[in-house]
């Protein structure tokens, strides 16, 4: 179910992109009409890493600062927060978790915007928010999140594009399915061969391509049983190299942009050290190990990295003797407090 559904992401996105459309430009008039002081991302897990996205749009595009909320502020130690003048964010597939719709609701009330991107729109958390946009993934049986997270990237790429309303950043989005179904058939069997019989894992990117490897990190955990810890590539030398010794997996997301460069030397300085580097870059890199699949525009490759991972990493799991469908532990709806 996993890889099907990996795969399917591509036709889901093309039926988000036709619905909501007067919705989205509504939302956009709104967001531009009004002075925000701050914006806060409300979420967990994989849709955690879908806000990270969201936020490097919203930050790099639009200049305001986006916090991720620890939700324990306001679901345990009820803090007095200031949400006027806030614009808050939250992203979830079931929108069942009360950690996610009790912030919503309590910055609804204290004057804040808030947004819903939420699969289930007949959930409490689609309830709460002032503003409920569909992911339109359909039902998702498998436990680890594939389409519903590559859908929720779409609609905070949507939601970006709409409040700056800019065309080139609309018109790549449009072109997202076709990109999709590209990446999909990626090969990335390389990684298979080097990963299938690993203990532990780095996962780095850095900027927009860190949510990306912060969703693989826990991919593999969830679906490979694969200890994966997930980096900026700015943070390496802070302490993490001291685990690097010889033949360490070290998976390094290069995707286009200003902190590509800096990725692929790092890639080269950690095969000196001794790593069994994966470097994924675009096709004109020449020292890359696999082919990473690119957007229309730099901003949106995350979205379609993401899809080739995915692929690779429902392969990987079975080669690792394991079912990607049916994590150990896990189940498909998580609700905390």
């Amino acid at each position: 179910m996993m890889l099907k559904e990996a795969v399917s992401a591509a036709d889901c996105v093309a039926l988000q992109l036709l619905e909501d459309v007067e919705r989205y430009s509504e939302l956009g008039r709104r967001l531009r009409s009004t002075n925000f002081n701050s914006a806060v991302t409300v979420a967990r897990g994989s849709s955690d890493h879908a806000s990270s996205y969201l936020a490097y749009l919203i930050m790099s595009r639009m200049g305001r600062l986006v916090t991720s909320l620890p939700m324990s502020l306001i679901t345990l130690y009820k803090s007095p927060l200031v949400t006027q003048g806030t614009l808050a964010i939250a992203i979830s597939q079931s929108g069942q978790s009360p950690d996610v719709v009790e912030p919503i609701r309590y910055f609804r009330d204290g004057g804040a915007t808030t947004v819903a991107l939420v699969n289930d729109a007949a959930s409490p958390l689609a309830q709460a928010a002032e503003w409920t946009m569909p992911l339109h993934a359909g039902k998702e049986q498998s436990v680890a999140a594939t389409k519903s997270f590559i859908t929720s990237l779409v609609a905070g790429a949507r939601l970006v594009s709409e409040w700056q309303n800019d065309a080139e950043l609309k018109e790549g989005i449009a072109a997202l399915p076709d990109a999709l179904r590209t990446a999909a058939q990626t090969d990335w069997s390389r990684a298979i061969d080097v990963l299938a019989p690993a203990r532990n894992i780095m996962v780095v990117g850095r900027g927009i391509s860190f949510p990306v490897a912060l969703e693989s990190a826990l991919k593999f955990k969830e679906t490979s049983a694969l200890q994966a810890e997930a980096f900026s590539g700015a943070e390496i030398k802070h302490g993490p190299m001291a685990l690097i010794e010889e033949g360490y997996p070290l998976v390094i997301f290069a995707t286009r942009g200003p902190t590509q460069a800096g990725l692929v030397a790092l890639a080269d300085e950690m095969r000196g050290r001794g790593a069994h580097v994966l470097l994924a870059a675009p096709e004109d890199v020449a020292s890359r190990d696999l082919t990473l699949p690119v957007a229309a525009t730099p901003d949106l490759d995350p979205i379609v990295a993401i899809q080739a991972f995915y692929v690779m990493a429902a392969h990987l799991s079975k080669a690792r003797g394991l079912d990607p469908d049916r994590p150990r532990h896990l189940s498909k709806v998580t609700k905390t407090n």
